[in-house]
């Protein structure tokens, strides 16, 4: 049974696949509440707006870094963001991290496609 992942706003199939979709318990960074997160998306879908804000730490109560660089997602056919890309994917390489305390920051990884629960709307396909 399959999933078909929608836009809440206008109806438009995102063409998400549900194969490409992590599992609700992968740990992230920046976390993984009350979204879904996929390693890829089917980029013709979407379009994608760099968002770039160096604010300092205690303007703002859901602070997850001075400088703030992520990417919005934003459905092709309404232009509602549904969702953003960050970078705290799996590692792309086997490396033991700097100094062999794990990975880090230092280690290039994944993009992440994280979607709003709210923004998308899931019909069971069987």
């Amino acid at each position: 049974m399959a999933s078909i992942y929608c836009c809440r706003e206008c109806g438009a199939n995102l063409n998400l696949q549900g194969s490409h979709l992590y599992p609700p318990d992968f740990y992230f960074e920046a976390g993984n509440k009350n979204t879904l997160s996929f390693s890829v998306v089917d980029s013709s879908k979407f379009r994608f707006e760099k968002e770039d804000k160096i604010r300092p730490f205690f303007e703002t109560l859901n602070y997850w870094g001075i400088q703030r660089k992520r990417t919005k997602i934003k459905c092709n056919s309404c232009g509602k963001v549904v969702g953003y890309i960050y970078d705290d994917g799996p590692p792309l390489t086997n490396s033991i991290g700097q100094l062999g305390f794990g990975p880090s920051q230092v280690v290039p990884r994944n993009p992440r496609y994280r979607f709003k629960n709210k923004a998308l709307t899931i019909n069971s396909q069987t």
